[in-house]
C-alpha cells in the first residue's frame, strides 16, 4: 500500500485538497508547479512554513487543488491543509505545529455591505452645517 495522506484547510473563501505522498519535494497547486501557481514570495514562503518547521521540506511531494477566494485566502488554506497532512503522517508533529499556530484555522471573513451605504463600515462625509 502506497503511504498516501489527505488533508482539508479553509480561510476566507478558499478551500485547499492536499496529497501528500513520500516524495524529492515537489509541491504542484492546480496542477502548476508552486512558483507558476502563485508567483509571489509571501504566498510560497506561506505554504512552505509547516514543512520547514517539520524539517521535513525535501521529504513529501504535495498535490494540491485550491478553489475559490483570492491568492492570500488560497496560500492560508493550503498551510492549514498541509499542516493537517503532515499530521497524518506522522503524530509526533502535532506539538510544534500546534505552538506555531498552523493547526487552527482563521476564523475572520469579509463583513458584508450594509444597505445605503459604499461598504461594510464606511460611511458618509459628516457636515456640520
Amino acid at each position: 500500500m502506497e503511504d498516501r495522506y489527505y488533508a482539508t484547510g479553509r480561510r476566507k473563501e478558499s478551500i485547499a485538497k492536499v496529497w501528500i505522498t513520500p516524495g524529492e519535494g515537489q509541491i504542484t497547486v492546480n496542477n502548476k508547479n508552486l512558483d507558476a501557481y502563485f508567483g509571489r514570495p509571501t504566498a510560497e514562503m506561506i505554504v512552505r512554513q509547516p514543512l520547514v518547521l517539520t524539517e521535513t521540506l525535501g521529504n513529501f511531494d504535495i498535490r494540491a487543488t485550491v478553489l475559490g477566494g483570492g491568492l492570500s485566502g488560497q496560500a492560508g488554506a493550503l498551510r492549514l491543509a498541509v499542516s493537517k497532512a503532515l499530521l497524518g503522517s506522522d503524530p509526533e508533529l502535532r506539538l510544534p505545529l500546534k505552538k506555531a499556530g498552523f493547526l487552527t484555522r482563521d476564523p475572520r471573513e469579509v463583513e458584508r455591505k450594509k444597505y445605503g451605504r459604499r461598504g461594510a463600515r464606511k460611511r458618509f462625509q459628516f457636515s456640520k452645517r
